[in-house]
Formats: C-alpha cells, sequence, structure tokens
C-alpha cells in the first residue's frame, strides 16, 4: 500500500490527475485498452474537471479508455444525484471518448436487472483475464463506507457476486454497487480523501483493528494488484505517517 498526502485538495486533485495520466500511458503501451471505474460523490468532482483540461485532455489516448461505475444510485439519469450524470458532466461531455466504450448502470430497468445486466457485461469483459479492471478509483464516506458498501450491510461480505443491488433505508433508495470480490481483482485500486472530516475514520481503517462491519473500505484489498491513497494533510492528521 502507498500513501501520498498532499497539501490541499487542489494539490491532492493535480497530483491525482498527473498520476492518473501517467498510468493510463503507462498500460496502454501493454495493451490496447484501458479500463476505468469512476466514482461518484463530491470529492473526484474538481479532478474529473482537470483530467477533462491540458494537458491531460491532449496527453491521454481517451478513445482507448473504457469507463465503468463503482455504484449508482437508482435514480433517473437527469436526477442530480445520478452518479453517470455527475462524471458526463465533469469529465465524459468534455473529453474524446467513444460512447460504446462508455458502461453505466443502467437506472430505467429495475435494480436488480441493472445489477444482474452490469454482471453480465463485467463477465464477459474480463473472460480469462488475470485481473479485472486497470483503475478502480473510490472515496471513502465519513462513515467509513466505500462504493455502497456501507457499515453493517450484508453486501460488505459478499463473496460470489461481482454486482449486486440492495434498498438502502438510511436514504430511502436502491443501490447498485460492484462488490469487494471484482474490485479486489484490479490492477490498481486508488482511493481519494480529503478534509478534517475524514481524519478519524481514515485512521481507524488504515491504522486500527479490522472490523468490516463497521469500516466497511478495510475490505478493499487488491489480492493481484496495487492499492493507493491520496489524501490531503487535513484527512491525515492522525496517521502516524
Amino acid at each position: 500500500m502507498e500513501i501520498h498526502i498532499a497539501k490541499d485538495a487542489g494539490q491532492l486533485s493535480r497530483e491525482l490527475a498527473d498520476w492518473i495520466g501517467s498510468y493510463i500511458g503507462e498500460v496502454l503501451t501493454k495493451q490496447d485498452r484501458f479500463t476505468f471505474v469512476l466514482s461518484g460523490g463530491s470529492t473526484p468532482k474538481q479532478l474529473y474537471a482537470l483530467l477533462a483540461e491540458s494537458p491531460y485532455h491532449e496527453s491521454i489516448a481517451w478513445d482507448r479508455v473504457h469507463f465503468f461505475w463503482g455504484d449508482e444510485r437508482a435514480v433517473p439519469f437527469e436526477d442530480s444525484r445520478n452518479n453517470a450524470r455527475m462524471c458526463y458532466d465533469e469529465l465524459l461531455n468534455k473529453v474524446p471518448i467513444l460512447a460504446k466504450n462508455i458502461h453505466v448502470m443502467r437506472t430505467d430497468i429495475t435494480p436488480e436487472e441493472s445489477s444482474a445486466e452490469y454482471e453480465k457485461t463485467l463477465r464477459t469483459y474480463f473472460h480469462g483475464s488475470e485481473t479485472t479492471f486497470d483503475l478502480v478509483l473510490l472515496g471513502m464516506g465519513d462513515d467509513g463506507h466505500t462504493l455502497s458498501l456501507f457499515p453493517g450491510t450484508e453486501v460488505i461480505h459478499e463473496k460470489e457476486k461481482w454486482v449486486t443491488s440492495f434498498f438502502l433505508p438510511a436514504q430511502d433508495m436502491y443501490r447498485i454497487t460492484l462488490t469487494a470480490p471484482v474490485v479486489n481483482h484490479s490492477a490498481a485500486v486508488v482511493f481519494l480523501a480529503a478534509g478534517s472530516g475524514k481524519a478519524e475514520t481514515l485512521k481507524h481503517v488504515l491504522e486500527g483493528e479490522k472490523n468490516l462491519d463497521l469500516y466497511p473500505s478495510q475490505i478493499i484489498d487488491p489480492s493481484k494488484g496495487q492499492l493507493l491513497w491520496f489524501v490531503d494533510e487535513a484527512a491525515a492528521a492522525l496517521l502516524n505517517v
């Protein structure tokens, strides 16, 4: 595991954008496509805005990048809470990508149908591959959740399915999410966390005892890939590093 600590959220986004640009370029010298799992939420917005601008707009081979999502709220695409819509607004509408390379979690069908369809897509996509995604970008909530793996939910311990859906009473909505098994077979996983509100949780996740039901982010640990944390000084304030 690597931990990168930046001065503030702005520097954090710039450093991660540099890393992503270099990593995509490196991987594409060895294979013809790059698979990238995008994260929703507010934290990556600044990162996506940077990636849409120079020099990344020109230097990244966007037509060879295939986009997926880590999780989705079961709300229409037009809803501002929809993760895919945010990613389109901040990044995908601004770079030269191929529509066929974008794989959203559908919300125009039932959550059960959507998760089953996404599972089939991923199983086909990565059939026979040693790893799954080239890069999974994740956030961590103040409560320690990542993806739609919330504290105390059964989905944290899913062992077979790569994608599932469930009703989250606390938010009164269905969630569709990747699970630990598919993410932990990725070539690289990057957590992005910023702000003092994450500090105590981050310390527990990285340096505390393992308690997956309380801190679901602890379950993400790639078996054959690299795990990186990009955090700012505020989030890292309590760490012993």
